[in-house]
């Protein structure tokens, strides 16, 4: 089975810095024939708040020549509790309206394919341990199948045991919940996007992916993270007993940089991401 994975693609109808990029990626993905596309968050530059921005991305994926399924991202349904965009109801409802389910599962062959809602990771709430009794029903009725999670937050940033990254990265306790599921359900790949590097390692038995967004690497607003600063994207060979995951500079993009646009895009984020950053 071949995916596509996107991610970070940032598109809005109102704010096009970066709509220039999505051309030459959709070209590619219909170029390399693949099964199916996953995108793995930040669809849009502000769904969180603007329906429009929404409307706009879907518009695009849906003239894809594959099926897309999609996990939300941080700049689409909200961040954790004190962030300028907290998740709530009306943001999730917005989402769920015109999107669809937030998390959801589907088989392919030997796989079962997951999508998680990560930005539901640290609520401590009602939302969050219904996902994770989903997530455990989905697991444990897999019949044999392989497993591979798609999110749009990485476990961790530096190391599988580190602290609290806050903005970055899956909390501490909700994490470790997350090993102790994958070890025990054969997951053998979890595939995600939100840092704007890309990266390929592995932690408990399970392939771990950072896909590169296709709109914009961050310069000095970001703290420097493993692997490259670069635009493209994941093309993920799932077999009967290997993955193959292939991150790919994708013809014809341009690498922005958010830095110099942070103002007209994110005021409200500029802040945040430079404090984070020291």
């Amino acid at each position: 089975m071949k995916i596509v994975q996107i991610s970070d693609t940032h598109l809005s109808p109102s704010k096009t810095h970066f709509n220039d990029n999505w051309e030459p990626v959709a070209r590619w993905i219909a170029a390399v024939e693949a099964d199916l596309v996953v995108h793995t968050g930040d669809l849009t530059i502000d769904g969180a708040d603007q329906e429009e921005d929404i409307a706009f991305s879907l518009e695009l994926m849906g003239k894809l020549p594959v099926p897309v399924l999609i996990v939300p991202g941080n700049h689409d349904v909200g961040h954790l509790p004190g962030s300028d965009q907290p998740v709530d109801a009306h943001r999730l409802g917005r989402w769920r309206k015109l999107v669809g389910p937030d998390y959801w599962a589907c088989d392919h062959g030997n796989w079962r394919l997951i999508g998680l809602n990560s930005l539901l990771l640290g609520l401590e709430d009602a939302e969050e341990e219904k996902q994770f009794q989903w997530l455990e029903q989905a697991l444990a009725a897999r019949s044999g199948r392989r497993v591979a999670i798609f999110a749009h937050k990485p476990l961790f940033v530096d190391e599988p045991g580190e602290g609290d990254t806050g903005y970055w990265s899956v909390r501490p306790g909700q994490r470790r919940r997350l090993y102790e599921l994958m070890a025990e359900n054969d997951v053998a790949l979890h595939a995600s996007g939100h840092l704007h590097w890309a990266w390929r390692g592995r932690h408990g038995g399970a392939d771990l992916v950072w896909a590169p967004p296709t709109s914009f690497i961050i310069d000095t607003l970001e703290r420097e993270m493993p692997g490259e600063r670069l635009v493209g994207a994941v093309l993920h060979h799932l077999g009967e007993e290997r993955i193959d995951s292939e991150i790919v500079v994708v013809p014809g993009l341009t690498p922005h940089v958010i830095d110099h646009v942070i103002e007209e895009i994110y005021p409200r984020h500029a802040k945040t991401l430079a404090e984070a950053a020291q």
